[in-house]
């Protein structure tokens, strides 16, 4: 039976750098039930900015909660259920300048949401590319993910690299030692634009730990930008080991 909504939205302007990791770093974050996900044998992490616009909360519009923007950054994992593997991300860090946002999925869902300022530009630079910036405030400072895109969208190939990325459809929340929240994440497959003077400025060890603080600070492996489309995203389930 397919569960009910539990939120819906637009997703824009989607930029991720992704950066190769050593896989203990995540083992922590790891919801039992499930394991890493790789890429060619990489385990990858994405620094993410996008836009929530037109969102919904069980069918309702929340004055003020309508239209922001988020930064989180997840990795990749997959869960067997008994018949197929379903691919999806789990969080280690979301950003959203909305504290009733973060207040209800970390109840709920066992995010780790917090709440900072956060603001986007984006600029069209001439007819072949545009600029694309997501800033977050913390303690003072703004913290940047931006890059150039082309002005030229594409389809996402079946099996590439940007899929990988993109096309993860469950989220996965450890909750205890034994019991993940399992959530479906539904959307068409995206438009795609290529990138190019990808950056990530940002307190990485304040906002993420020791841990990740060496990987995020290397260039990225690979940035990708995805237009977006309609989101749903069910009520989510319990497994339990």
């Amino acid at each position: 039976m397919e569960k009910r909504s539990f939120l819906t939205a637009q997703w824009r302007n989607l930029l991720m750098l992704n950066y190769e990791v050593d896989p203990s770093i995540l083992q922590p974050y790891l919801p039992p039930t499930t394991e890493l996900d790789l890429w060619q044998g990489k385990a990858l992490v994405s620094m993410v900015g996008f836009r929530f616009l037109e969102t919904k909360v069980l069918g309702i519009k929340w004055p003020w909660h309508v239209n922001f923007d988020e930064v989180n950054l997840r990795f990749y994992v997959r869960h067997f259920d008994g018949a197929t593997w379903k691919r999806g991300a789990v969080f280690v860090s979301e950003i959203v300048p909305k504290p009733m946002i973060a207040l209800v999925a970390n109840t709920l869902y066992n995010e780790r949401y917090k709440t900072m300022p956060v603001r986007h530009d984006i600029s069209r630079l001439n007819d072949q590319s545009t600029s694309v910036l997501y800033e977050w405030k913390y303690k003072g400072h703004w913290n940047a993910l931006g890059a150039t895109i082309s002005n030229t969208l594409r389809p996402m190939l079946p099996d590439s690299a940007e899929a990988f990325i993109f096309e993860h459809y469950w989220g996965y929340n450890k909750l205890s030692g034994r019991t993940t929240h399992e959530y479906q994440v539904e959307h068409v497959s995206w438009q795609i634009a290529d990138t190019s003077n990808a950056f990530f400025d940002a307190d990485v060890t304040a906002l993420y730990g020791e841990a990740f603080s060496p990987y995020l600070r290397a260039q990225p492996y690979s940035a990708f930008y995805a237009d977006g489309s309609d989101v749903t995203i069910r009520i989510a389930r319990k497994l339990r080991l």
